[in-house]
């Protein structure tokens, strides 16, 4: 195995099951405000940091902007609490790597107070995590490095190249590049799909982070 301290996952689309449940409440959200639900605006929204998305749509009415935001996390928070699984392999990843000494991490654009119960439904507040950042603690959401950034200082990481991130969109892709991370790699268990991710820098582009173990190992 390659000399590997910390692996910074994803949450939704990457180890978290994508039902839907992410552009349905923006879909929501959007329309209780009078805004279009462009599908497009929509798939552009996957892996930001979700407040900073909302203010950048209405950058001269920054109170709408916070109201269209709260409706999105009433209606996620209500779509989780409805049921959430993790992706399949995600759960005995993380353990795989535990056992070899590596860390793990999640980073998300979800805010801390989203991310909270979800974890708490899947059972990942056990310990099990090494450290999670969320896109209300840094000040710049992806595609800037901040969120990994914070993975690393949070688990005491200091070289990037030994750092491996795993994402489902562009904007993870484009922000483990702007990390400088070893391995940056791309899921197509999500939001985005091969004909997205192939034109973006990465590592590695797999179906799952099931197939993490074989990555690594090689």
């Amino acid at each position: 195995m390659v000399d590997l301290e910390l692996v910074v996952f994803d949450v939704a689309g990457t180890t978290v099951r994508d039902d839907g449940q992410v552009p349905t409440a923006f879909t929501a959200a959007f329309r209780e405000h009078g805004l279009p639900t462009d599908p497009h605006v929509l798939r552009s929204l996957r892996g930001a940091s979700k407040r900073q998305a909302v203010h950048d749509l209405l950058p001269s009415e920054p109170e709408r902007a916070d109201a269209v935001y709260a409706a999105f996390r009433q209606h996620l928070t209500r779509a989780f609490a409805a049921g959430v699984s993790a992706v399949p392999g995600a759960v005995e990843v993380f353990a795989w790597l535990h056992d070899r000494g590596v860390k793990v991490a999640l980073n998300t654009g979800f805010d801390r107070d989203t991310l909270t119960p979800l974890l708490a439904a899947l059972g990942w507040d056990d310990g099990r995590l090494d450290a999670v950042a969320c896109g209300d603690e840094v000040d710049r959401g992806r595609p800037a490095p901040d969120l990994i950034r914070r993975c690393m200082r949070l688990t005491g990481v200091d070289d990037p190249r030994t750092v491996a991130t795993v994402g489902d969109t562009v904007l993870d892709l484009r922000a483990g590049t702007a990390a400088g991370v070893g391995f940056n790699v791309g899921v197509l268990s999500g939001a985005h799909g091969r004909d997205l991710l192939v034109a973006e820098p990465y590592t590695h582009l797999i179906g799952s982070v099931a197939e993490l173990p074989a990555v690594f190992a090689t």
